[in-house]
């Protein structure tokens, strides 16, 4: 009783029934997608160009608000100081109550330039992280040359 099993079928494994066969070759296929991702990247930097120029455009505007804001500021500052020595000028010489209103603005400057000038020599422009990471990004490119 010995029987022997035989499919009904002849089983294929290079083809896969439940997939359609492309007629394409390898060369064709990595030749597509080569073109795809080329046509990606290129429309990824396109998408990247617009937003940066909407952005741009609204930094723009935001920094023209802030100049004029700063040329706003610095009217206040003069029409204040000439407010100031005019105050003054009821009880002290004109003269003396314009000196006293720039040793005020003289005063400002000093403590504004020391506190820049400390800002500055705690700030590292340098960008650390940024300089670490194109110098791995360095290593591995030439690790993979290799």
């Amino acid at each position: 009783m010995s029987q022997s099993y035989e499919p009904s079928y002849t089983a294929d494994a290079t083809h896969d029934p439940t997939q359609p066969k492309d007629p394409r070759s390898l060369g064709e296929i990595v030749g597509d997608i080569t073109t795809d991702l080329s046509t990606l990247v290129k429309q990824e930097l396109e998408m990247a160009k617009t937003e940066l120029r909407q952005e741009a455009t609204t930094a723009g505007r935001g920094i023209g608000m802030l100049a004029g804001a700063a040329l706003a500021g610095l009217l206040l500052m003069i029409f204040a100081s000439l407010a100031l020595t005019w105050l003054l000028d009821n009880w002290l010489p004109v003269e003396a109550a314009a000196l006293i209103v720039a040793a005020i603005w003289a005063i400002v400057a000093g403590v504004l330039a020391s506190a820049g000038r400390t800002a500055l020599q705690k700030s590292n422009p340098q960008l650390p992280q940024t300089q670490q990471t194109l110098k791995e990004d360095a290593a591995w490119a030439r690790a993979q040359k290799n």
